[in-house]
């Protein structure tokens, strides 16, 4: 069955910026902003990431958890964060299988080259574990108040 809202949100664990795990039931009861990106430090990458991070007291208010996920290192995560003070943690799914059971991992091309990676794509988790949104093939700028309007319905 493929990853839409509405399904249980698939369980997981991964390693954040400084090597501590992070699992998804540890934050039941929340609100979870769940986004996936390719890369650390690219331009579309840190758009994106600096644009939550400049909303994150919206996000705070309104009770929501932001985790980043891309296949970058940890040691990569917590250069990025520091670099652009990215006040939520990023994980590091290196062996890509939490990218691979959202279904967000898979063949690209860019410039006339094909390669594997990470589809642009958040996912708003419900309190009760329950997939409430999918926001796909997203574009970096003006994604973050794309995501505040659904989390403020």
């Amino acid at each position: 069955m493929p990853i839409s809202a509405g399904i249980a949100a698939p369980e997981f664990e991964l390693a954040d910026e400084n090597g501590v795990t992070r699992r998804l039931a540890d934050y039941r009861g929340q609100t979870v902003l769940l986004y996936f990106y390719p890369k650390d430090d690219t331009p579309g990458c840190t758009t994106e990431a600096c644009n939550f991070r400049d909303d994150y007291s919206a996000y705070v208010d309104a009770g929501v958890i932001i985790l980043g996920v891309s296949p970058d290192s940890s040691k990569s995560h917590a250069k990025f964060k520091q670099k652009f003070q990215l006040p939520f943690p990023l994980l590091a799914d290196v062996e890509h299988k939490v990218s691979e059971l959202y279904e967000v991992w898979g063949k690209k091309k860019f410039m006339g080259r094909e390669y594997l990676g990470v589809f642009r794509t958040t996912f708003i988790i419900s309190p009760d574990g329950k997939l409430k949104k999918v926001f796909q093939d997203v574009r970096p700028a003006g994604h973050s108040a794309e995501v505040l309007a659904v989390i403020k319905e």
